[in-house]
């Protein structure tokens, strides 16, 4: 997108904090470091975005995809953006051409003013060798097979209500570190999800500052014919948070509301969000699932709907292929069900980095012991790959992935731009 649309005029890229659920999607996402955000807005610097639009598509709102015609001189800086609860109006004609716009047949020098001032990071590029990016090869398509997927049937600011039907704890009692399996009912309300998508909770009450809390994000961990099969509901995996990454104690606001939450209690649901984050449908198809701790949850609702699909005799026998990371056996969710599930359904791999007397094993460590298998579905064009958890995996997840081919004698940059390209390379981390 040509970000100069006339001489001395930007079309400056805004998120509406009105429909935005900080999900960290487009931060994440961003390839020139353009995006930040505090605790109440994500917003965008006007002199790094270079218009790439890298970022609408896996926005799961949409609230990325807004602009404003702005005078260069009078763009609107971070720090106003921070402060805003909805998007300011378009300038008129007339306030632009008070603010002094050079009007587009002014020449070439003016319209070099127009464009965004260069990201350092950008300039560096062939310079030095470039910083290696994960998120490059994450694909915002969905696979081909695809079910439709509903999206933002319900805004922020109009959201729907679902009972609490099942709250347990499905890690080991008795552990500091606890994981919910939540389940929510919405009755008569239309509310179709599909296996990899999320909602947005809306917990009770204002923050610091009188403001009502944002939705907080939970991928759904139930398949598309609900948790119990043909009713109206979904399950979400919560881990209840009480430190943040750097170990320092802190409550996290929805996770612990949602962890307390009874039977019977009500709560307050946006969404549905994600339409590309989705399973294949066709029977012949391969899934590789990668995550970490509540990264689990998509993973958990396709390996159900494949069962599902299995036990009907509907299914005629993809693979199905898991990597599972946590802390230690007590705190990987679903470790009792997953024990149950039959070897010839699914291929279980569990990685725990805090076991006691053992060294720190990972997901990735595990991905390269597998690397001959790996290398195989690397060549098969029906099979799809899905991660899932903490920001910090997917560097070393997508590494993994490129050495596996590398070692296969397949070139990663061909491997790589075909599974964005086809939809079968999915990056959902947090």
């Amino acid at each position: 997108m040509d970000m100069a649309v006339e001489a001395g005029v930007i079309k400056q890229h805004l998120i509406d904090p009105e429909i935005c659920i900080r999900c960290n999607t487009c931060e994440a996402t961003c390839p020139v470091n353009a995006i930040t955000h505090d605790d109440n807005n994500y917003v965008v610097r006007a002199d790094v975005c270079n218009g790439c639009m890298a970022c609408i598509s896996p926005c799961p709102t949409g609230s990325i995809d807004n602009w404003r015609t702005m005078p260069l001189v009078r763009a609107y800086t971070i720090e106003e953006q921070l402060t805003w609860e909805s998007l300011p109006a378009e300038l008129t004609p007339e306030e632009l051409e008070a603010a002094g716009v050079v009007s587009a047949d002014a020449g070439d020098e003016a319209a070099v003013a127009a464009a965004p001032a260069p990201n350092p990071a950008q300039a560096a590029v062939g310079s030095i060798e470039p910083v290696f990016n994960s998120a490059q090869y994450g694909a915002t398509v969905p696979p081909w097979s695809a079910a439709h997927a509903y999206t933002n049937l319900f805004a922020p600011k109009a959201p729907t209500t679902a009972t609490v039907v099942g709250n347990f704890n499905c890690t080991e009692a008795g552990f500091d570190s606890e994981t919910h399996h939540i389940v929510l009912d919405f009755g008569v309300v239309p509310f179709p999800v599909l296996e990899g998508q999320s909602i947005g909770i809306v917990p009770p009450g204002v923050d610091a500052i009188g403001k009502r809390h944002h939705a907080r994000q939970y991928s759904v961990a139930s398949p598309r014919n609900g948790e119990r099969p043909g009713y109206n509901n979904v399950s979400l995996t919560v881990k209840r948070v009480t430190e943040d990454h750097q170990g320092d104690p802190v409550r996290g606001v929805c996770s612990n509301y949602v962890c307390d939450l009874k039977v019977g209690d009500t709560v307050q649901v946006v969404g549905p969000f994600g339409s590309s984050f989705l399973m294949p449908n066709h029977p012949k198809s391969h899934i590789v699932m990668i995550c970490t701790g509540t990264g689990s949850a998509p993973m958990r609702a396709m390996t159900e709907w494949r069962r599902r699909l299995r036990k009907s005799g509907k299914f005629e026998g993809g693979k199905l292929m898991l990597f599972f990371g946590a802390r230690t056996q007590q705190e990987l969710p679903y470790f009792g069900p997953l024990q149950s599930l039959p070897k010839d359904f699914i291929d279980i791999n569990l990685a725990f980095s805090r076991t006691p007397g053992q060294p720190k094993r990972y997901v990735q460590d595990l991905m390269r012991e597998r690397a001959a298998d790996l290398a195989a579905l690397l060549k098969d064009g029906a099979s799809h790959f899905y991660v899932c958890g903490l920001k910090s995996m997917e560097e070393g997840v997508v590494l993994a992935l490129r050495d596996v081919a590398k070692e296969a004698g397949l070139d990663w940059d061909t491997v790589g731009a075909a599974l964005k390209r086809e939809g079968r390379l999915h990056l959902e981390t947090y």
